[in-house]
């Protein structure tokens, strides 16, 4: 017997869901010889790479595991002390190995089908009545992306609320967290706002040009001021003011919504989240229920389900950009919802007890480091301050000195001058001990020649600050923050939540354009290592040797993969790719002396995130029309393309298109725009659709977005943790986002984020995911997700009309299903989608990009076995509809209207519907063997939206088991 060798673990076989055998089936049900065959029926030749990609050979899970180990093994984790709103803190095990570490919550998709979301619903429910408690004010959004884009967004929130119509400056406390005054000047000059950046204390609040003020709690240097009197002058004066806080301090200290704030920004990150190097971390927004039509950004509400059960969805969502587009003020398309999950979670599991003793600890060792130092002759500037000490030197030199004692014994302070003055700060954290105050102590003793003193822990410790500093005001009272503080009980509380969510660990979720691919154990693991959460993300760039590895080598990648000449990858979500493009191609207008450049043309059938980034970043926005077969017009482009050709900045564009084809003009679209000299921007939602096959360049781009989250696996974690990175040409990269506080390699132009590499603990996962694929493999996940996409459409398009095809009527990775035609038997699109639970799957896309429609993209991952379950639900469902549209069933009282099918439903002793119990519940043998149980009935989003409740439930309705909901909007309970 003759053996051969070859490679046994090949991860590319386990990332792609069809194995020889199912392909060369797929291919014949299609009606093709050959993949190659399909490829070049579908993507047009005038645009396919003449190269395979130059990126390293594909390694094996082990051997790249072994690989990533010794890059990560390059951090340096010092002991962190620099503050600036990142701490160390721990996330509890319970909590880290069931959700951050399950795939259960980090493969959900965003919430938009609530019904089989509820677990996550109520776990940011949770998140929103933590900040809402803690910040005391009344509403708060279920997350932002961080803490520096959160205070942007209050920004243009309160700009357009303001009746003083010709104000157009902000005031900016000088001790806001530095890149927090970076970002808003990024977001504030491209739409004439003007930052006026000064001392709280002896800002002219009467300037009639001012529209609004920040200030930071505690101070940036660590200081506490009562801002009740600033608050109340400002409001004299028609300003509205927002404070951007630290929540573990607002256990302590008196809340900014106490103090008359309209808003309250921040991160969440230290309630267990790690540092990771800068993100992902929750930011976020709290305000005055006044302000709850305009707050930016995502709802929880509470409404009711068919049966008159509370039930849980997001709320007011026709503020989202998606609808709004243009007119939006806000391009919000990713929460951090995973990071908030986990910071809810960590309130739900420590309790206000707990919380408010880490913050005690902290602020008494923070006190005994203030008296050890004072004890060796060094200056504290700060009077009242809870975690942070501003020590003032008397000199340069003896700032350099301490620095190079403090990293020689693995401890990094914050260095800074001030008014001519070097100055450190030390901030304190959950993690502390009273031995490392002692080894700071000892940095300071050694370097000023003085013995070390032996530092006691002291039992008690006199808080200081005056007393309308001190919280008396209780916060996280609600049950759900009692009850569950033995590790059992949280365990248990968690996995009844999870049961509640369909994720990808039940089943395909085949979303047109969101891409819910595989997120691969092997990519996940490093996301937890120590190496990879523990760094600051304003430590020294030499302690960060392996994140610039992962860094050079992902952009060198992503530029091969794009064919473009620099990548940034700063964005922490599409949308702020978006907006980060559209401001590189602003910078290189201007530059050029081109201010006047400012109309960006975007096609009708645009993501709702193209036009309101547009005009966020200063354009003024013309749209395109799109012909009966969907592609753009290219008559009409060039029209206007002409028309505005002396003020024409940028074209918006997707390729494929939102409709699911590879346009064929696209080369003579980008030279037109070219031609009048207009940048081609495009949008990176279909990457996974070109890579390999195609690039941005190729087909005449000047910079596109990249969703990491989608081409590159990244996990949607329940609508985010998001990155969505660009990749510019050379004439570009110069106008690529830099940062404050870190050398981004040379980048001076202003940050988009808070953190210089944005969500770059998670990076590893796409660094993963290219290393174990290899080129071949990235273009063989992509033929495969034509190749699955053009499968379901063969099989599907004789029971639904198939919208939009290429010239050879092949669809790219995704298609649009035609659902407008059964509204004259009375069924509506949403109906499909809410009896799709009754079959144990989620919904595709629904009513984008075309209202009444289903957008299907299976992605690359999914099997033929999976896939012809899909196919068979819908084909089931079909059928259904056809015995309502032939009169068989009755048009209201049908199973379609009443899905999805409870246990609750079914189980009752009288059923009087006109379809048995099993049709309702079982409707193929997979469902019987395997079923998914949504917990509610379909939701009532109107009725949540008259009566507005974003915080837990009311204590009272414990206590009334007669009430089921409240009747009327009593607003948020604390």
């Amino acid at each position: 017997m003759l053996l051969k060798t070859k490679p046994a673990d090949v991860f590319v076989d386990r990332h792609n869901g069809p194995d020889e055998a199912a392909v060369a089936e797929m291919l014949r049900v299609i009606g093709v010889e050959s993949i190659d065959q399909l490829i070049d029926e579908t993507v047009p030749a005038a645009i396919r790479l003449k190269k395979p990609l130059n990126l390293p050979a594909a390694l094996t899970e082990r051997a790249f595991l072994a690989k990533f180990k010794g890059i990560a093994g390059k951090n340096k984790l010092f002991k962190n002390y620099i503050g600036l709103g990142y701490h160390d803190t721990q996330l509890p095990a319970v909590i880290q190995r069931n959700i951050l570490e399950n795939p259960g919550w980090y493969t959900a998709y965003t919430p938009y089908q609530a019904e089989i979301a509820q677990g996550r619903l109520e776990a940011l429910i949770n998140y929103q009545t933590m900040i809402i408690d803690l910040t005391g004010l009344e509403i708060a959004n279920a997350s932002l992306l961080d803490e520096g884009t959160a205070a942007a967004e209050t920004l243009h929130m309160f700009h357009s609320l303001s009746k003083k119509k010709n104000a157009t400056r902000y005031f900016v406390s000088e001790q806001v967290l530095p890149q927090t005054i970076d970002v808003l000047r990024t977001r504030a000059t491209p739409i004439g706002i003007e930052l006026v950046v000064g001392d709280h204390r002896t800002a002219d609040l009467t300037d009639e040009s001012l529209f609004g003020a920040i200030l930071q709690y505690p101070a940036a240097d660590g200081a506490v001021y009562d801002y009740t009197d600033f608050i109340s002058k400002a409001h004299d004066n028609n300003l509205f003011v927002t404070v951007a806080a630290d929540l573990l301090s607002l256990t302590l200290l008196t809340p900014p919504g106490e103090m008359g704030a309209d808003a309250v920004v921040g991160n969440s990150q230290r309630f267990g989240v790690p540092m990771g190097y800068g993100g992902p971390h929750a930011g976020f927004l709290a305000t005055k229920d006044a302000f709850k039509r305009v707050i930016p950004g995502r709802i929880i509400g509470q409404s009711i389900d068919a049966a008159g059960n509370k039930a849980y969805r997001m709320a007011l969502q026709t503020r989202e950009q998606h609808i709004r587009r243009e007119k939006a003020t806000s391009n919000i398309c990713t929460a951090q919802v995973l990071l908030s999950v986990l910071a809810g979670m960590y309130a739900v599991y420590h309790g206000p007890q707990r919380i408010r003793q880490f913050a005690s600890n902290i602020h008494a060792l923070t006190r005994t480091l203030d008296t050890e130092l004072h004890a060796l002759g060094l200056e504290q500037a700060n009077e009242f301050y809870f975690d942070t000490l501003d020590i003032q030197l008397e000199s340069k030199e003896l700032q350099t000195a301490i620095r190079q004692e403090a990293e020689s014994a693995g401890i990094n302070f914050r260095y800074f001058e001030q008014d001519g003055t070097a100055h450190v700060g030390i901030s304190l954290n959950q993690n502390t001990e009273i031995e490392d105050v002692q080894d700071i102590v000892a940095v300071f003793s050694k370097v000023l020649g003085r013995d070390v003193r032996q530092v006691a822990q002291a039992d008690e410790v006199e808080v200081t600050w005056t007393d309308n500093l001190i919280r008396k005001s209780e916060y996280l009272t609600h049950p759900i923050f009692n009850s569950h503080h033995s590790e059992h009980e949280m365990l248990r509380y968690m996995k009844q939540l999870e049961n509640k969510d369909l994720s990808l660990a039940h089943s395909m979720i085949s979303l047109g354009s969101c891409t819910m691919k595989l997120n691969a154990t092997a990519e996940m693991i490093p996301v937890t290592w120590p190496e990879i959460g523990g760094l600051h993300p304003f430590a020294p760039r030499e302690q960060a040797a392996g994140y610039t590895e992962i860094f050079h080598d992902l952009e060198k990648w992503l530029c091969e993969v794009t064919g473009f000449d620099a990548v940034s990858l700063q964005p922490n979500s599409g949308a702020q790719g978006e907006y980060a493009g559209l401001l590189a191609i602003k910078g290189y207008h201007d530059a050029r002396g081109d201010q006047h450049r400012n109309v960006a043309l975007i096609p009708a059938s645009a993501h709702g995130t193209n036009p309101a980034s547009a005009v966020m970043a200063g354009m003024t926005v013309v749209v395109v029309k799109s012909t009966e077969e969907g592609n753009i017009d290219v008559a009409d482009l060039k029209a206007k393309a002409e028309q505005y050709a002396d003020k024409l900045s940028c074209l918006m564009v997707t390729y494929p298109s939102t409709h699911g084809v590879y346009e064929e003009t696209i080369i003579d679209i980008c030279a037109t725009i070219h031609q009048h000299g207009g940048r081609v921007y495009m949008d990176g939602a279909n990457m996974n659709a070109q890579v390999g096959l195609t690039s941005p360049a190729t087909i005449g781009a000047d910079v596109c977005h990249l969703n990491l989250h989608k081409t590159f696996c990244i996990p949607h974690g329940g609508g985010g943790p998001g990155v969505g990175p660009i990749g510019v040409v050379a004439d570009l990269a110069p106008y690529l986002s830099g940062h404050v506080l870190v050398d981004a390699d040379g980048r001076t132009a202003g940050a988009v984020t808070s953190a210089p590499w944005g969500s770059a603990s998670i990076l590893p996962i796409s660094y993963a995911y290219i290393n174990m694929m290899g080129g071949e493999g990235l273009t063989q996940a992509t033929r495969i997700a034509i190749l699955n996409a053009n499968y379901i459409k063969a099989r599907l398009e004789e029971h639904y009309p198939v919208l939009y095809t290429g010239s050879n009527g092949r669809c790219a990775h995704e298609m649009i299903l035609e659902c407008r035609h059964f509204k004259k038997a009375g069924i509506e699109v949403e109906d499909i989608a809410k009896r799709l639970m009754d079959y144990g799957f989620h919904a595709p896309t629904v009513s984008f990009p075309v209202a009444g429609t289903l957008m299907i993209e299976p992605t690359e991952s999914e099997s033929k076995e999976e896939l012809d379950r899909f196919i068979e639900a819908m084909i089931s469902i079909r059928k259904e509809i056809a015995e309502v549209e032939a009169g068989r069933t009755d048009a209201k009282e049908n199973v379609l209207k009443h899905a999805p099918h409870t246990a609750a439903t079914v189980l009752t002793h009288e059923w009087t519907r006109p379809y048995t119990r099993e049709e309702a519940v079982y409707p193929t043998e997979y469902a019987r063997a395997y079923k998914f149980w949504p917990t509610v009935s379909r939701i009532d989003s109107a009725y949540g939206d008259r009566n507005l409740i974003c915080s837990c439930t009311p204590i009272e309705q414990y206590t009334d088991a007669e009430e089921k909901l409240v009747e009327t909007d009593k607003g948020p309970s604390y």
